[in-house]
């Protein structure tokens, strides 16, 4: 089989290409662009989700994941949308597959954190799940259900939508301009689980600010190969739609786990 330029390297489309005009000046596929797009949404989400977490209001949260979904829409025309992936797949079983993969990768680690940490704070699910504290207590069966069903929907639609279009979508296009698509995806899956650490790692509780430096490694270690598993779900499937459907497998499981397993909601 010939190589495509994912595997081979860099891209050769301009930069400019697919870019609405008026954002011509200041944006383009090209790989300064990247690195200043993941910086820029990398500090953004991290205050973001930090003070969401200190507050417990996540409206910021989801007004930032809303903005990265409508960035392609804003700033891209209708080739620069399909340059991003935004085209039907290519592989529909490798699409299958991506939803699988997802859906374990959440598996083995919330296994590991459990195995590692039992159901202390220092177990990431057990902190994100002190973000559901709006949910009142005690839950019956069926409201346990309905509010499983709501957060799931939440968990699959903006942060799988909004990331995937920033990581999978737009940074892979820019960092391609000149790196090949292995440096690409270790790029991409180490910004990824270092803006995860905002969500565990970095953890606010009673006592204030705490800095966990091993549940945080193993937790970054982990948001890196599940981003790693999301950029294979991408290039096996020839579409953004692998990646996106792999990252709300993991969410959705997540969430499950999180009201079926832990016993903290």
């Amino acid at each position: 089989m010939k190589p495509t330029a994912a595997d081979t390297g860099p891209t050769v489309t301009s930069g400019r290409s697919g870019v609405r005009t008026p954002f011509r000046r200041f944006f383009g596929f090209d790989l300064r662009t990247g690195i200043i797009l993941l910086a820029t949404t990398a500090l953004l989400r991290i205050l973001i989700v930090l003070g969401a977490n200190a507050t417990g209001s996540y409206h910021l949260v989801s007004v930032f994941f809303v903005a990265l979904i409508a960035l392609p829409w804003v700033a891209l025309t209708r080739s620069g949308r399909r340059r991003i992936g935004f085209t039907g797949p290519k592989n529909w079983k490798a699409v299958i597959l991506a939803i699988g993969m997802g859906a374990a990768m959440c598996v083995a680690t919330f296994a590991l954190m459990a195995e590692v940490f039992g159901h202390s704070i220092a177990n990431p699910f057990v902190y994100i799940a002190s973000s559901y504290a709006a949910i009142p207590q005690p839950l019956t069966d069926a409201d346990r259900m309905i509010y499983f069903i709501v957060f799931a929907v939440i968990n699959a639609t903006f942060s799988p939508l909004g990331e995937e279009i920033l990581y999978r979508g737009m940074a892979t296009e820019m960092l391609r301009s000149r790196l090949n698509g292995c440096a690409t995806a270790v790029i991409e899956a180490g910004v990824f689980a270092l803006v995860h650490l905002a969500h565990f790692g970095i953890i606010f509780t009673v006592g204030g600010w705490t800095f966990l430096p091993i549940p945080a490694a193993l937790w970054f270690g982990a948001m890196f190969l599940t981003a790693l598993v999301f950029a294979y779900s991408r290039r096996a499937s020839g579409s953004l739609l692998g990646a996106i459907l792999s990252h709300s497998a993991y969410n959705i499981t997540m969430t499950a786990l999180i009201f079926y397993t832990l016993g903290v909601v």
